[in-house]
């Protein structure tokens, strides 16, 4: 092989490298996210902490609004979770490990920036950084289900940070 061929392949490594890299987060914005999404209070006839209610739902208004958040975002090029995307997965925690008959599946998903590959393996480390803290917070590893898609299935078609910024997220599906 050339030295030229070499320097070549180099190059392009580095340029790729650099292309892929971590930008600091736009001002205030966070690694994650959580929004609640309508629609979408669990079913549970009772509480969080067990206790019926009453208010229809079957889970207290703080527990209710926190539950209805089921889609974390992350930062460009991030999996890391963040204090508040934090409780909302525990409370889904706290939701699936005193509801032992409900399963989930954490969808990873990623901007269209990168290649297929790169974003195929960026939604699965998103999935996954969820799916660890569930774990780690009681609920078995056979009730979670992780699937990526990449930048296969994007909630906004823009091309811009704001169109991104939805793309970049994991669904949590009940």
């Amino acid at each position: 092989m050339s030295n030229a061929y070499k320097l070549l392949i180099i190059l392009v490594s580095g340029f790729f490298l650099a292309a892929c890299a971590s930008k600091p987060p736009a001002e205030g914005t966070g690694d994650i996210v959580a929004e609640p999404v309508e629609g979408t209070a669990g079913a549970n006839s009772t509480g969080l902490d067990g206790e019926d209610s009453g208010s229809g739902s079957g889970l207290d208004g703080d527990s209710a609004d926190i539950l209805s958040q089921r889609i974390i975002y992350f930062d460009y090029d991030s999996s890391s979770l963040t204090d508040e995307s934090t409780a909302v997965v525990q409370a889904h925690a706290n939701h699936l490990v005193e509801s032992p008959e409900v399963d989930i599946i954490l969808e990873g998903h990623a901007d269209e920036r990168g290649t297929r590959e790169y974003n195929l393996a960026l939604g699965e480390e998103r999935a996954k950084s969820v799916a660890d803290l569930l774990q780690a917070l009681g609920v078995g590893d056979g009730r979670i289900q992780t699937i990526s898609y990449g930048e296969e299935r994007p909630a906004s078609l823009g091309s811009d940070e704001s169109a991104w910024g939805l793309n970049r997220r994991v669904e949590l599906l009940y």
